[in-house]
């Protein structure tokens, strides 16, 4: 059964979206922390009970500054590390439903690298605020700076797409956007979690600002992807022994003669298929920032559907 799971789950991470490898990854960590709190709980009698407590900070970003800089890695792991179950599953059910829509949306080659930047903008938002808070030094962990980036990319990109939920029917994602936005806004008022509603809308703004740019012809994923690019490389050469040579330049051949963006119906599919990818995908932004996701044509769907595989 073990090894049935075990193929199941390889199968997922190397076939998945990379929506779907990010849930697999905070799950991975998920189960290995409670599995080593269990062994350290069964072992009480022989190991001191707060050794888990400082094993659990070896992977929390921190108020307190050097612990940061002498644990480098947390700015990191601590996005990707959860101790509660509902605190893992309202988080990888978020990131799930809008993940999808970011995805299709905006390129599966987008949801790494906004999830990366997302988190790291909700952490450096606590790092500044924390000490302004309580003078305590105090740890964050969880991966809802990241998620957060993600719901409000995907409620920037397309806020009149449709979502049915349970018991409330079918619903802008604008206004579920700005619903769990509110939350964090008012949870900083009460006392409870302070830092990390902080952290949560630092997150919100750099899903909102990541939008705004890759619209302004500034894509913020290209060189998160292009570092991640460089460090499988390296990894894969380590490993294999043999030094992994960098891809040759990708050569664009643009027709200089292609007709301008008309607005005339009669001609708008042949000028569409004259435009590069990346001015397909830049028109087929604006057409849902304008009219919405459902308003595309199929071959538009089609189009974002393998965009987002690339």
């Amino acid at each position: 059964m073990f090894r049935s799971i075990w193929d199941d789950v390889k199968r997922e991470y190397s076939y998945g979206n990379m929506v779907t490898r990010i849930i697999i990854l905070n799950l991975a960590f998920f189960v290995i922390v409670k599995l080593l709190w269990v062994v350290l709980m069964i072992s009480n009698a022989w190991v001191e009970p707060e050794i888990y407590r400082t094993i659990s900070r070896f992977f929390m970003i921190s108020s307190d500054w050097m612990h940061n800089l002498t644990h480098p890695w947390v700015i990191i792991t601590h996005m990707f590390f959860h101790e509660g179950v509902f605190h893992i599953l309202w988080n990888m059910l978020f990131l799930y439903w809008f993940g999808r829509i970011v995805g299709d949306l905006l390129g599966n080659h987008r949801i790494l690298p906004l999830y990366l930047l997302g988190g790291l903008v909700g952490g450096l938002i606590y790092l500044v605020t924390a000490k302004l808070l309580s003078p305590h030094t105090s740890f964050a962990l969880g991966a809802s700076g990241a998620v957060m980036a993600i719901v409000v990319a995907a409620g920037t990109t397309s806020p009149d797409y449709i979502m049915r939920l349970i018991l409330l029917g079918d619903i802008k994602l604008k206004y579920i956007v700005g619903a769990l936005v509110f939350f964090d806004v008012v949870g900083m008022g009460s006392n409870i979690n302070t830092g990390g509603h902080i952290a949560h809308l630092g997150g919100a703004f750099f899903g909102w600002l990541f939008v705004r740019q890759l619209r302004e012809g500034n894509d913020l994923s290209i060189p998160v992807n292009n570092l991640m690019s460089r460090l499988q490389r390296f990894f894969k050469g380590l490993l294999t022994g043999v030094p992994q040579s960098r891809k040759g330049p990708k050569v664009v051949y643009r027709n200089p003669n292609r007709k301008k963006m008309t607005n005339n119906k009669g001609n708008a599919s042949s000028d569409f298929h004259d435009l590069s990818h990346q001015e397909q995908l830049d028109r087929i932004l604006e057409k849902i920032k304008k009219s919405g996701y459902e308003n595309l044509t199929e071959e538009e769907k089609e189009f974002l559907f393998n965009a987002s595989k690339k």
